[in-house]
């Protein structure tokens, strides 16, 4: 395998090119930076594709402390009150970056900051960009910002392994690209490979989000944290497409309505209505669909009328689709959407395995707990960006043990699809934990990330006998008291004995 010829021991790599990659390569320079993309930059990342927004107390009647109130309530008892206020503080001043980078932010007749609301925020504090086209406008200045940035260089591959020195630090990569496989060495990495959510049938994220930083870490030995609470949205659109285009929640904070097929409101009698937090939306669906009722999201009227211009993202999706918001109500189901587990992290957005960072979904930060708050995500990715530059002061590894050289089976995606979306979905039991937890297990033992991954929800999942925010257990519906689930690949896969006849071989 070839090395780069920069110093290793002044390089770090960073793995992933949405919004929590970019940001911490730019936070970085001008220390040298090899940001690792599996795409060009730009593509197949799940920034592009959030509508929602940016949170952020910057209004008259807002404050970083209701903001970080506002997620504290949302994240069902597991979120870090000094965490959520730490970023919610960020708030203001990332939203101020942004700007200077040339971020296109919706502003009113005034000039001012245009800010939206959505479901659990108790203020207008959601600063969009287009509309419903936050992550993409992001994005593009953020891909802008790297090309204009020389200590950034690009390398288009994937991600195989971590290097580790004889101590068990990361000291690197091993990426593969064209069937070839080479070595980056580094002091340290920073995974910022996103989300699971192509792990289930019915997603809104891109195919390529299995999970795979996730294996990486479990790998080397990372803990991971609240691998079982998965965020599903309550209205991805339901016109049989894969990934499910999303119909953005920022719809039901201007008046949209959930309502069945006779027209009757679904979330009625529930605290919160249709605004209530992500998880209740998403159950209350679901037991409609059980139930055999249709759920449709209405915008009939004024605001399908508006969408266009408003909100021009779903609008272009339900024109794909056939539906005309303004005189059709648009079909809509859950389906998986964020993670809100990961590598567990610290402050500066270290992991437990010395060289090994972690920023945007992939890592677990204490700021969501078991339900995101709406529009949370790509604040906390630009936070923790700079929690982990003005931290990261790794002690360059030792020399790379030589890896051997490893496949990993792509396994059956679609069976390990249907297994999550079947047992490990919105609404779990443990008959369903357990069969998947059986039928996952053979492929992550022989190999495949993907189900590598899977198996480690799944088993958290198995072990988390209550109900709390984006995990709830039919066979639990109540809540235990707050505790977070930590593990490791040994305590979810342990290695078989040895016995004296094997060690003797």
């Amino acid at each position: 395998m070839n090395a780069f010829s920069r110093n290793p021991a002044d390089r770090v790599v960073v793995v992933g090119a949405g919004v929590a990659g970019l940001s911490v390569a730019l936070r970085l320079a001008p220390r040298p930076v090899t940001l690792v993309s599996a795409a060009p930059l730009g593509l197949g990342t799940a920034t592009g594709w959030a509508q929602g927004g940016i949170a952020a107390a910057i209004g008259a009647d807002d404050a970083p402390s209701l903001h970080a109130a506002d997620t504290e309530a949302a994240g069902a008892g597991l979120t870090d009150p000094a965490v959520a206020l730490r970023v919610a503080a960020e708030g203001p001043r990332l939203i101020d970056w942004l700007v200077s980078l040339g971020a296109p932010f919706d502003r009113d007749a005034a000039g001012a900051l245009a800010l939206g609301l959505e479901a659990a925020h108790g203020r207008r504090r959601i600063v969009r960009a287009g509309g419903d086209s936050t992550g993409a406008r992001v994005l593009e200045i953020l891909v802008r910002a790297v090309f204009a940035t020389p200590s950034i260089e690009l390398v288009t591959a994937s991600v195989h392994d971590l290097l580790r020195d004889e101590h068990g630090a990361v000291a690197g990569v091993v990426c593969e690209r064209d069937g070839a496989r080479f070595r980056i060495p580094a002091r340290a990495v920073v995974l910022a490979t996103g989300g699971v959510g192509a792990l289930y049938a019915s997603t809104t994220n891109p195919r390529g989000a299995t999970g795979q930083g996730l294996a990486l870490a479990a790998r080397a030995g990372a803990v991971m944290r609240d691998l079982e609470f998965v965020q599903f949205h309550p209205t991805a659109i339901a016109v049989g497409a894969d990934p499910m285009p999303l119909a953005t929640e920022a719809l039901r904070g201007e008046g949209a309505r959930l309502v069945d097929e006779t027209g009757a409101a679904v979330m009625a009698g529930i605290a919160g209505g249709d605004l209530a937090p992500r998880d209740v939306v998403a159950r209350g669906i679901f037991q409609a669909l059980a139930r055999g009722r249709t759920v449709s999201l209405d915008t009939r009227g004024a605001l399908g009328a508006a969408m266009a211009t408003r909100f021009p993202t779903v609008a272009g999706l339900c024109a794909q689709a056939g539906i005309d918001p303004a005189r059709q109500a648009i079909p809509v189901r859950p389906a998986a959407h964020y993670h809100m587990g990961g590598i567990r992290v610290d402050g500066a957005g270290a992991s437990s395995v010395p060289g090994l960072y972690a920023n945007g979904e992939v890592a677990s930060t204490g700021l969501h707990g078991a339900n995101r708050l709406a529009s949370n995500s790509l604040l906390e990715a630009l936070a923790y960006s700079g929690f982990i530059a003005d931290a990261l002061d790794a002690m360059p590894p030792g020399p790379a043990v030589p890896d051997i050289r490893t496949e990993r089976p792509a396994g059956d995606l679609p069976a390990i699809r249907q297994t999550m979306e079947r047992h490990v979905g919105v609404v779990r039991d443990e008959a369903g934990l357990r069969a998947a937890v059986d039928a996952l297990t053979p492929l992550a033992e022989a190999g495949c990330d993907a189900a590598l991954t899977a198996v480690m929800i799944a088993q958290a999942a198995l072990d988390r006998r209550e109900s709390r925010g984006g995990h709830w257990r039919s066979d639990f519906p109540h809540a235990a008291p707050a505790r977070h689930s930590e593990t490791t690949l040994h305590a979810v896969m342990p290695e078989p004995e040895r016995t004296d006849e094997a060690m003797a071989r």
